[in-house]
């Protein structure tokens, strides 16, 4: 109850408080713009309708979770406080880069003489419009500010601020690189495409509005990625799986834009070459595109790959650091093998309309889509060799590392995948050709049948080709001679202590589903122990742990290996993970309710999750953004 409780006041808190920061905005502007005379009257009586509105809500929320904060440690350091202050510093400092931004833009466009309206950010604003949203932005800024300050001096427990505050570097962040990159791409297409006065051409704005972008992106990125780094000492930082999947995110964002780009350079030097290209010129203006977004995303590659790297070794653990590796290892093979395949099949397709002498109706004939099969190619072979001869090696090794590789999710999952790919294909290709075939036979026309035949049966040669290799990587996987794990667990015995017999029968039974080849004894307590029996871990029963027999207990306290603990049915007998989950339960226990166990580790609260979850959308939402961006550069749709 309490934490819907405090998600509705900080959720309304939220957006009370942006409706009145914007009724001010907008009650300023309508006060010191004499332009627009006409719509004062309107802008007037909008703003102050959200400033009346938002202002009683905002103060009964507000006051309402300042004061049970006050009062209570686990409202001061909740994750949902931590999203909402960290939320309003990003709600209001974002507005405060974007008219620095306009402000700027527009200042240096008027120096060089150039339209105002053609900035990048805020082209129709005013230095009015931009200095007051700043500044009422910074204001609230500044006292959400000074809240968090407070918090962060007394909260008890800070490691979900401490995981909010990592999200909310990670976000500036990103919104720096976007700008940064966004400016370079700007630059680059400046310098590519010799600016003219004919109209409708590039000309100096862009260069003008990529200044502005780089001035305002640089710092952003610069201070915060600085202050991500800084706190690399800590184990926290390092361990952070939030920076992990940020450096995936990165790393794989810019190896995909810089494939794409390089693919469509490959495509437009090879039209040139083929004398299907246009004027030298015009072939510059056009290598521009793929080359501004290529650049920038490639410098992101090579950078934060070099991080991730890092941040793999940081995992102390072998098995660990390599099955983090190897996740972004397939992620690259599968995209690789994805485009070979696609460039495969169009390159046979092209290769047998060229045997048949097919006419196309385009007019550069035949070399545009060899072109594209030859570049598709280009890029997805190399990329798609490199990694999975990378992999093949790791999981052909005869030692624990190979044989977690050879049994490792990922790999499983990639391996299936293009099994199913294989399959899918396979079976639409020979759908496909059998309906050309009876088609054929029925005297019915379906165009050219050869050429029809032809492509279908090439395709579905390379999709079993495709499925026949990777079914044979798999059989290896599952029948490798040298089964390390295997054989340290038909090495290492359990020994099982059981008072009634039950627990002993549900400990064999779960231990042959889930651990076949480690060995389990099933002791009684009341049996004389052996003198030789072999035990390298321990598993009692609850109620024996609090309980222990006399016939057992000399040896139990003399055993130096590990001991397992389960819950059992034993009466009034419960097990917690931790001090919260005790108080917890007391409490529960106190007000007449029904005990119900579940784990509270809270390591991330739900709220952190949430929060995760929103990053990454907002993450995804600028990588699919500068992903289009960059194809629609590339190959001008």
């Amino acid at each position: 109850m309490k934490t819907i409780r405090r998600l509705y006041f900080y959720a309304v808190a939220f957006i009370s408080i942006e409706v009145v920061l914007w009724g001010i905005i907008g009650l300023l502007r309508s006060i010191f713009n004499t332009q627009e005379i006409s719509n004062n009257a309107s802008n007037l009586a909008s703003a102050l309708a959200l400033i009346f509105v938002g202002v009683p809500i905002f103060l009964i929320h507000w006051f309402w979770a300042q004061r049970v904060s006050a009062s209570d440690s686990e409202e001061w350091s909740a994750s949902i406080r931590a999203v909402f202050l960290y939320g309003i510093l990003l709600g209001t400092l974002i507005p405060v880069v974007q008219n620095l931004l306009a402000l700027i833009n527009r200042t240096i466009l008027f120096t060089a003489n150039l339209s105002e309206y053609r900035a990048v950010v805020g082209g129709s604003q005013t230095w009015v419009d931009n200095l007051l949203a700043i500044v009422v932005n910074l204001l609230i800024a500044a006292y959400f500010w000074n809240v968090l300050k407070a918090s962060w001096s007394g909260v008890p427990d800070p490691e979900n601020f401490s995981e909010i505050r990592r999200l909310y570097r990670f976000i500036w962040v990103l919104y720096g690189l976007l700008l940064v990159v966004y400016g370079i791409q700007q630059a680059l297409s400046y310098v590519f495409t010799f600016p003219t006065a004919v109209l409708g051409d590039i000309g100096r704005e862009t260069a003008v509005n990529a200044i502005a972008l780089m001035l305002i992106g640089s710092p952003i990125w610069y201070y915060s990625w600085r202050l991500l780094q800084d706190a690399l000492p800590d184990s926290a930082e390092r361990e952070s799986y939030l920076r992990l999947g940020l450096l995936y995110l990165l790393t794989l964002g810019g190896v995909i834009v810089t494939l794409i780009a390089g693919g469509n350079l490959i495509y437009l030097i090879l039209l040139q070459v083929l004398g299907e290209g246009g004027s030298w010129l015009e072939f510059v203006h056009q290598l521009g595109g793929p080359i501004s977004i290529g650049v920038p995303l490639g410098v992101i590659w090579a950078y934060y790959g070099k991080w991730l790297n890092n941040q793999f070794s940081f995992d102390e653990n072998p098995p660990r650091r390599e099955g983090k590796r190897r996740l972004y290892d397939y992620i690259l093979s599968f995209l690789g093998l994805a485009a070979t395949v696609t460039g495969l099949i169009s390159l046979f397709s092209v290769l047998i309309d060229l045997v048949l002498g097919f006419s196309y109706l385009s007019t550069s004939g035949i070399v545009e889509p060899f072109s594209g099969s030859i570049a598709t190619l280009a890029v997805g072979l190399p990329v798609w060799l490199l990694t999975w001869q990378t992999s093949q090696i790791r999981a052909l090794e005869n030692n624990d590392l190979g044989d977690h590789a050879r049994r490792s999710i990922v790999r499983k999952s990639y391996l299936y995948l293009v099994l199913f790919a294989s399959v899918i294909g396979g079976m639409v290709t020979a759908g496909m050709l059998v309906f050309n075939l009876i088609n054929a036979a029925l005297g019915v026309e379906t165009g050219s049948l050869l050429r029809d035949t032809l492509n279908e049966l090439t395709a579905l040669i390379v999709f079993v080709v495709l499925l026949a290799y990777h079914l044979t990587a798999l059989r290896k996987d599952g029948s490798a001679r040298s089964d390390v794990l295997a054989e340290k667990q038909s090495q290492y015995h359990v020994l099982v202590f059981d008072q009634d017999g039950r627990f002993g029968e549900s400990v064999k039974s779960t231990f042959a589903k889930r651990a076949t080849s480690v060995p389990v004894t099933v002791l009684k307590v009341d049996e004389h122990i052996p003198g030789d029996l072999k035990a390298d871990v321990v598993i009692l029963p609850g109620s024996m742990a609090v309980n222990t027999p006399q016939s057992v207990e000399a040896w139990i306290r003399s055993f130096n290996g590990n001991k397992l603990i389960v819950s059992d049915e034993a009466a009034g007998v419960f097990w917690m993970n931790d001090l919260e989950q005790a108080a917890d339960t007391a409490k529960s226990l106190a007000e007449g309710q029904d005990l119900r166990l579940q784990s509270s580790k809270r390591t991330n609260s739900i709220w952190t999750y949430v929060a995760y979850v929103f990053a990454a959308l907002f993450a995804c939402q600028l990588l699919f953004g500068l992903l289009m961006f960059g194809i629609s550069l590339v190959t001008g749709f």
